[in-house]
């Protein structure tokens, strides 16, 4: 990888200053995508003032590309919005106009999906970048001039080697007795990165034995560098690996190619298809983390992105691997692509649904699939689906994922089907949950979607049998009134939901002692108050929040009739649970001489301030406070001036202010704090701006090339489903 860089980095770097197409290829699992990775994280983001990673792949989908491309460049979550193909595009041309910008697109098959976007970039002389990668050497050669095309070559002999010990050992040396065994097995990966991952994963989670790694060398076929013989490795490798992982291996091929799936929904369905294997001593869901891990360690499925507190936030894996998932899935009946509504048969375990079918229900309707035991489905189309009584077939359904799908109403037929333990929904939110929902006694999960962007107020209204579900994991919305146990059961007997983990976005909600005990696993609250001018904040209780004692992450926000002030200044007192480790407060307008409530607690890594959420012209920081905190945001402020010793927030990483106009500058001692590696800003005044370039020349000065400041444009501000849960 060392002398590829180098190479490529020449020929990034020639002094042009006209837009340049850059182009890698080479043949699959050779290395392209981590090449351009690798210059991407570590080499650009204090030379451009705008960078965006778009992955394209065989199959060209102009929303989805447009979407990364927007998501990149203004650090925002288009995931949910209604846009149309044109306002997208524009929107990512205005939003480059006259930057100097680095983008990679990754994984172009064909010549017309590159037609399809180059005009969206415009050339404004001053030296902008593309990164192109690509199998197909015509491709490259109509993106890019010729002597702009760098070619991939294998790792050599020595090079293989050296990786491997790397990925097994680390930085210590590998045992005597197996180095020779060792440089026998690096001989048979062929110089191709993809099979040095996986072979690595296998021994760095296996007994380092002289006898294990004979048997790896046996068990090896030689590649002969094509996709298909690759899968000869793949094939050996999921041999090796336990068998209580590899449902949960075997699912991701499910997901589309190159589709980034969030940790917190992998797990929801892992468990609620019971992929997991219970433990007396954990839930169920840190069990399925322990699946992850390994199974990222084992390198069979790629972190795609960090949270700020280190955790796994969004994961795939690479082609070649899901290709091998499909085939075997395929072989064990335990997924089927399905376009052809009628062809789905009894035998499988999991069906992904993934173009519109309404043209096929009545057919399905009237063929021989009633009583289908099929237990999963999941929809990727995006469409809308107003008949959704053909999915009563599957009788013994356990997860139904359709959150692509918008229906006008929620979809009361669902309700028969009493082995549900997962569902996601987009739905207009226009009425109350029929009541009907308590005969689902076997659910989960509840994820409901409002789809459109205007539509992010509508909300839902709980059924009180909602307090009858005992099984209940996490509910999830965007906005929802959920009824009082006390008031919703009128005297009837109250079901402990014993089993919640998540709960969110609850509105108004009274947080009373009752009902934190009857909570007592809560580990994510998302909740809102809307003042209406009359009622008394007291009258909610969330100073009650520290009852909560297994919370990890809380969301909280406060709105009024009148968004400048509230009528009514809230109580100063908050009083939040010590396993605290993300907190989001909004619109609190609480002192900020009363922060010593938050930096107090010992486990705090995440903290969002939004909208105006401590208020006042001055922060002074104190002595032994915010010890964890990894990553802090300042979100609309009056703030002018924050006073900090730069012994103070000791763990720091991220900082992130926005539309601070009144912040006079970054105090200087933060840019001593060892373990700050950026700061990004977005609407912050120009003397703010300028106090971090400071910072920032002050850590190149040293060396420390690392450290970044990111300046964002002006972008929309908008709430989206999951930004809010």
């Amino acid at each position: 990888m060392g002398d590829d860089f180098m190479k490529f980095w020449k020929l990034l770097t020639k002094p042009y200053s006209k837009l340049t197409v850059v182009s890698i290829v080479g043949m699959g699992d050779i290395g392209k995508t981590t090449l351009a990775k690798k210059f991407y994280d570590e080499f650009t983001a204090h030379r451009f003032d705008v960078r965006a990673w778009v992955t394209v792949s065989q199959e060209y989908r102009e929303q989805e590309v447009l979407k990364q491309l927007l998501n990149s460049i203004r650090g925002l979550n288009y995931e949910s919005r209604e846009e149309s193909t044109e306002k997208l595009a524009e929107n990512v041309s205005k939003s480059l106009k006259d930057k100097r910008f680095f983008i990679v697109m990754d994984d172009v098959w064909k010549i017309k999906s590159w037609n399809r976007v180059k005009n969206l970039f415009p050339d404004s002389n001053n030296g902008s970048r593309i990164i192109l990668t690509t199998r197909e050497p015509r491709v490259a050669r109509h993106a890019s001039r010729v002597f702009h095309c760098y070619h991939m070559r294998s790792l050599s002999v020595e090079e293989s080697w050296k990786l491997l010990q790397r990925m097994v050992f680390g930085e210590k040396e590998c045992p005597p007795q197996l180095v020779n065994i060792g440089r026998a097995i690096s001989g048979k990966c062929k110089g191709l990165p993809l099979v040095f991952v996986l072979i690595g994963g296998l021994l760095y989670k296996a007994k380092k034995k002289l006898d294990y790694w004979k048997y790896v060398t046996r068990n090896l076929r030689s590649s002969r560098n094509t996709d298909y013989n690759i899968l000869d490795f793949i094939v050996f490798i999921y041999n090796q690996s336990p068998h209580h992982l590899r449902a949960c291996f075997l699912y991701m091929g499910v997901l589309l190619e190159d589709y980034e799936i969030r940790r917190s929904k992998l797990t929801k369905l892992w468990v609620a298809n019971r992929f997991i294997k219970p433990d007396r001593s954990k839930s169920l869901e840190e069990v399925a983390e322990e699946y992850l891990k390994d199974l990222v360690d084992r390198n069979l499925i790629v972190v795609g992105q960090w949270s700020y507190s280190g955790e796994i936030k969004t994961c795939s894996i690479h082609d070649s691997v899901r290709y091998f998932c499909l085939m075997k899935s395929k072989q064990e009946k335990f997924n089927s692509d399905v376009d052809y509504l009628p062809g789905v048969h009894d035998n499988l375990r999991q069906v992904s649904i993934l173009t519109d079918l309404k043209n096929q229900i009545p057919k399905f309707a009237l063929g021989d699939n009633r009583d289908l035991r099929v237990p999963s489905v999941t929809f990727f189309f995006r469409n809308s689906l107003n008949d959704i009584h053909f999915i009563t077939n599957f009788w013994l359904l356990r997860v139904l994922d359709a959150l692509t799908i918008r229906f006008e109403e929620f979809p009361v037929e669902i309700v028969e089907l009493v082995n549900l333990r997962y569902i996601a929904l987009t739905y207009w939110m226009k009425h109350r949950f029929p009541a009907s929902i308590a005969k689902l006694c076997n659910l989960e999960t509840l994820i409901v979607n409002p789809g459109k962007f205007r539509s992010i107020f509508n909300t839902s209204f709980l059924s009180p049998e909602i307090w009858k579900m005992a099984r209940l994991r996490h509910l999830l919305f965007m906005r929802s009134y959920m009824p009082h146990p006390t008031d919703a059961l009128m005297g009837r007997n109250i079901v402990s939901l014993e089993n919640l983990q998540t709960l969110g976005n609850v509105i108004n909600f009274r947080w009373t002692k009752e009902v934190h005990d009857m909570m007592p696993n809560l580990k994510k609250l998302v909740i809102s108050f809307e003042h209406d001018g009359q009622t008394k904040w007291s009258s909610y209780c969330f100073d009650n929040f520290v009852y909560l004692h297994q919370l990890e992450i809380l969301k909280c926000f406060f709105f009024a009739k009148s968004y400048l002030k509230y009528q009514d200044p809230l109580p100063v007192k908050f009083d939040f649970p010590q396993k605290l480790k993300r907190l989001t407060l909004s619109g609190c307008r609480i002192s900020w001489k009363n922060m010593t409530i938050v930096g107090s607690l010992s486990n705090l890594e995440v903290l969002k301030l939004k909208f105006h959420a401590f208020e006042g012209p001055v922060w002074e920081t104190n002595d032994g406070e915010f010890r964890r905190l990894k990553l802090l945001l300042i979100h609309m402020t009056d703030l002018e001036h924050w006073k900090v010793d730069e012994t103070h927030l000791p763990s720091l990483q991220h900082l992130s202010l926005r539309y601070c106009y009144n912040l006079v500058e970054i105090p200087s001692r933060i840019g001593k704090f060892p373990t700050l590696k950026e700061i990004k800003l977005c609407e912050c005044s120009t003397s703010l701006v300028s106090s971090a370039k400071v910072i920032r020349e002050e850590h190149w000065k040293l060396g420390n090339f690392e450290f970044h400041v990111r300046l964002f444009p002006l972008g929309l501000r908008h709430y989206t489903f999951s930004s809010m849960l």
